[in-house]
C-alpha cells in the first residue's frame, strides 16, 4: 500500500510545479498512509490522492501568499506541517465518509453513479445518448475516472477550489450532485460530440479543452447542473438505480 502511494504522489496534479517539491510529496504521502491505515475496509486505492490536493492548498494559504506555483513548503515550521497535515487528512475523511463504497472492491458505489449519469444524459440530451450508444461508447470508458477524481484532473487546478466550494456545500448529497455536475460538464461539448466517431471521441473526452477555462465557463457548468438538479431530482422515477 504505502509502496502504491509513493508511486502516485509524484504524479499528482504534475502540470502544478508545487506539487513536484519532495516535502510536498512526503506530506501527501503521510496524509494518505494514515487515511489508507486507518480506513481498512478500502485502503489506498488510486485517485484519493487527487482529493487531497484541494485541502492541501486551502490550508497551506494560511500560511503562504501568492501564486501556489511559486509557494515553498520549505518556507514552514514543522509545526505548520502538521497543522496542515492533520487537517487534510480529517477533512479527507468527512468528504468520503459516506462514498467507501466508492473505494472499495470493485468500487461499487462509482459504478452506481456511472449509471445514473448515463440515464441523465439520455433524459436531457437523447441525440448525444443515441450517438454515443451507436458508436460503442461506455460511458465507464470515461466517466469512472471523473467520479474517482472528482473532475480534478479534466480542468486547470486554479479552478477545482471553487468546485470544490460547491462539493463541500452539498454534504452527504454530494454522490448525486456529482451527476449532475458531470453531465453538464459532458454535454458543454454536446454538438462537438454528435460529429465524432467512437475513436475520436475517446481521444476528444480524454484531453478536453478546457486549459483556458475560466470561471465563466465552470460557473455556467454549475448553474446548469443546478437547474437540471432543480428539475429532475424529485422526479418519483428518476435516476433509480
Amino acid at each position: 500500500m504505502l509502496r502504491q502511494i509513493a508511486v502516485d504522489c509524484p504524479r499528482t496534479v504534475p502540470d502544478v510545479l508545487f506539487f513536484q517539491q519532495a516535502q510536498v510529496q512526503k506530506s501527501l504521502e503521510r496524509i494518505l498512509y494514515t487515511w489508507a491505515i486507518r480506513h481498512p475496509a478500502s485502503g489506498y486505492v488510486q485517485g484519493i490522492n487527487d482529493l487531497v490536493t484541494p485541502f492541501l492548498v486551502v490550508f497551506l494559504s494560511e500560511y503562504l501568499e501568492g501564486k501556489v506555483e511559486n509557494w515553498s513548503i520549505s518556507d514552514l515550521s514543522s509545526e505548520q506541517i502538521s497543522n496542515m497535515e492533520a487537517d487534510c487528512y480529517w477533512c479527507l475523511t468527512k468528504l468520503l465518509d459516506g462514498m467507501q463504497d466508492h473505494y472499495t472492491f470493485a468500487q461499487p458505489g462509482i459504478q452506481r453513479l456511472v449509471f445514473k449519469l448515463k440515464e441523465l444524459v439520455r433524459r436531457i440530451d437523447e441525440p448525444v445518448s443515441r450517438h454515443m450508444e451507436e458508436q460503442g461508447l461506455e460511458f465507464l470508458q470515461f466517466a469512472f475516472r471523473w467520479f474517482n477524481c472528482f473532475l480534478i484532473r479534466e480542468i486547470p487546478f486554479h479552478l477545482v477550489t471553487r468546485l470544490w466550494d460547491t462539493y463541500l456545500a452539498e454534504g452527504d448529497a454530494l454522490p448525486d450532485f456529482l451527476v449532475y455536475i458531470f453531465a453538464s460538464f459532458l454535454l458543454t461539448w454536446s454538438e462537438k460530440l454528435r460529429k465524432l466517431d467512437f475513436q475520436e471521441m475517446v481521444m476528444f473526452i480524454q484531453h478536453l479543452p478546457t486549459n483556458n477555462w475560466t470561471h465563466i465557463e465552470l460557473e455556467m457548468v454549475l448553474s446548469q447542473a443546478y437547474m437540471w438538479h432543480s428539475m429532475f431530482n424529485n422526479s418519483p422515477s428518476h435516476l433509480a438505480s
